[in-house]
């Protein structure tokens, strides 16, 4: 890949973004296409924020692995023991593990195997979901789908009870949970929680397909355990380097599941290359599409990112 076929696919899909590839925290080329605020013209750079949807639920994993490696959870905690009364329809045997690996069976309020399209209005009064537990009533009344552990079911859903069962063992509540076990540690400075209602001006506005209208009506006004989070490549690349200098690496990578419909395996948290070792976080939902590429044994990162629902997949397609 060059910044020639860059260039050349960027031109012919209308590409907003940014694409960056780095070897051993080198950069090898970062580019930036397009607009991040179409009504004011502002371009996008490679130092722009995106929001990166499901991207965020390997930080969410780490945050709570980090209780685990502390003792204020373990991966066989049953979500009941900490939900007490709440969300009542979830079984008694679902663990922290089954949720980690989308295999815990439970209902979803974001049902990516039902009648989904990415700009549909799914979340209701996304004003109101400012924090985990804003979440529940969107939550309940899901019937589960599969007794727990019986097969892989990807539930965004399960990455939000993942974060109110941090929030209720750990004492804080997910942001910052992730602020001080995942961002801190990598000098993630340009990463952070971002209210689509009021981004700063390096940020970029999302953007539905075809449209110039905002996804401000389509997600939750603050992400939560299950996605959204706002960052650079430049921090991506940071964020790889810190995972895999560490002790967590080669337990969050580790296959746990084949996904044979997308060609890839899942560890917990990450989706693994169907053959290799490549790790890989992606995210898609309205006016938001992401994917990053990390190979441990060359130490290279691929990153693109994008503000618009289908605007990273051409590009990500070369990785």
């Amino acid at each position: 890949m060059s910044l020639a076929d860059l260039d050349k696919i960027a031109l012919e899909t209308g590409f907003s973004g940014v694409v960056q590839v780095d070897r051993a925290g080198e950069v090898e080329f970062a580019a930036a296409y397009g607009l991040a605020n179409r009504a004011y013209g502002v371009p996008n750079t490679v130092d722009t924020r995106f929001g990166i949807a499901s991207g965020g639920k390997g930080f969410t994993a780490l945050a709570v692995l980090s209780l685990v490696c502390e003792g204020g959870l373990a991966l066989d905690t049953t979500a009941r023991s900490l939900l007490g009364d709440d969300l009542p329809l979830i079984a008694d045997d679902v663990t922290v593990e089954h949720l980690l690996t989308h295999t815990s069976g439970i209902g979803d309020y974001l049902d990516e195997e039902g009648d989904w399209a990415v700009d549909d209005y799914v979340s209701g009064a996304v004003h109101v979901l400012t924090t985990t537990e804003a979440f529940l009533p969107l939550l309940d009344g899901h019937p589960a789908k599969f007794k727990a552990g019986e097969r892989f079911c990807y539930c965004n859903g399960g990455y939000v009870v993942l974060a109110l069962l941090a929030e209720r063992a750990g004492g804080q509540s997910y942001h910052d949970l992730v602020r001080s076990r995942v961002l801190a540690p990598a000098s993630m400075t340009r990463t952070d929680f971002l209210r689509s209602d009021e981004l700063p001006g390096d940020a970029a506005v999302g953007y539905l397909e075809g449209l110039d209208r905002t996804n401000v009506f389509h997600l939750p006004v603050l992400a939560n355990g299950d996605g959204g989070i706002h960052t650079t490549a430049g921090d991506m690349s940071k964020f790889w380097r810190t995972l895999f200098a560490g002790d967590d690496a080669e337990f969050v990578t580790r296959p746990r599941h084949d996904v044979p419909e997308e060609s890839m395996r899942y560890g917990l948290g990450f989706w693994l290359h169907e053959t290799d070792d490549t790790v890989i976080l992606a995210g898609y939902d309205a006016g938001a599409s992401f994917k990053s590429v990390h190979d441990p044994h060359t130490g290279t990162t691929k990153t693109v990112l994008s503000n618009t629902s289908p605007g990273a997949w051409p590009i990500a397609a070369l990785f």
